[in-house]
């Protein structure tokens, strides 16, 4: 009897041992991916918040482990890209183009690591480059708020005044001007993607100038400009996500960047092929990766929605 009871341990020890065993084989084989997060990092409600969105949706669907740093945390996006490197993660993400001279010091230091920079184009070999037609889907924002404006003046704010930010300011003027010719539109600077006290100044400034339309690329700086059209009862248009429900009075649409579909995207064909597309993908309104958010605070007429309907298919067709 003593033997058979030392046999049956014997064995409940074997299985368990060989369960924890296929739990870690089975972790170790799942695809791994790092990101490196943009200055602001989570609860931005916009850049960032949308591409750990896309994480999480990989994880749940894809079955991928992800981890994260925060500029907050690490002091350096160096130090927490090396960090993710040194993890093991197979792909490792750089998101936001204050993160790229840091992720290309550590692609030529780590040059077996796959790496994927998001919002700026790099030219090291091992490194693809995700950037998004902002242009395209600001252009529909330019279109809506010239549709919304009846002082006929329309403002924008930036969170900074480099390329990429201009592209949302440009195809927002471009838009805008489609629709109405003549329309008076301020363009500012807050050189701050964190600050939504200042954003609420800048916001307040314009709306005294008789903006009734306002929109912000800037981060959390621009949760402040939609704070502070909504405190003024005019409308504003959200960025990066559909930010209706951050001030429901106030925000006509949002000019969504998809990153967190770009994200799940790309993930999904990583898990199949174990390797990236190399070089430089851009994605724009036919691709899905800039598109409006529903029309909310207003209604629009039968004409105006059918003009916008007409540039969001020459926007894809035009690609």
């Amino acid at each position: 009897m003593k033997k058979i009871l030392i046999m049956i341990a014997s064995c409940v020890l074997l299985a368990a041992g060989c369960g924890k065993s296929e739990a870690v084989s089975s972790a170790d084989q799942k695809i791994k991916v790092g990101i490196m997060l943009s200055d602001v990092g989570l609860g931005d409600q916009s850049f960032s918040d949308s591409a750990f969105a896309g994480l999480v949706k990989s994880r749940d669907e894809l079955g991928i482990l992800f981890d994260y740093r925060e500029l907050e945390k690490t002091g350096s996006y160096e130090k927490g890209i090396t960090e993710l490197v040194e993890e093991g993660n197979d792909l490792v993400v750089g998101l936001g183009f204050m993160v790229q001279e840091d992720l290309e010091k550590a692609a030529k230091k780590y040059p077996d690591q796959q790496f994927l920079l998001i919002d700026a184009v790099s030219e090291s070999e091992n490194i693809t480059s995700v950037t998004f037609k902002e242009d395209e889907g600001s252009f529909l924002a330019g279109v809506v708020a010239a549709m919304a404006t009846k002082t006929n003046t329309i403002g924008f704010i930036g969170g900074a005044d480099v390329p990429l930010i201009n592209k949302f300011a440009d195809g927002f003027a471009e838009g805008a001007r489609t629709i109405k010719p003549e329309i008076v539109i301020y363009t500012e600077y807050a050189n701050d993607f964190g600050n939504d006290i200042k954003g609420g100044v800048m916001a307040d400034s314009m709306i005294k100038r008789k903006a009734d339309v306002l929109y912000a690329a800037a981060g959390f700086t621009g949760a402040g400009v939609l704070k502070a059209a909504q405190d003024s009862g005019v409308y504003a248009i959200g960025v990066d996500s559909d930010q209706y429900f951050y001030a429901e009075k106030a925000v006509v649409t949002s000019m969504m960047k998809n990153v967190d579909i770009g994200i799940f995207q790309l993930l999904k064909d990583y898990v199949k092929k174990q390797e990236l597309p190399d070089g430089h993908i851009e994605l724009g309104v036919k691709d899905n990766g800039v598109q409006l958010a529903p029309i909310r605070v207003l209604s629009l007429t039968e004409q105006q929605q059918k003009t916008l309907d007409q540039w969001k298919q020459k926007l894809a067709e035009s690609n």
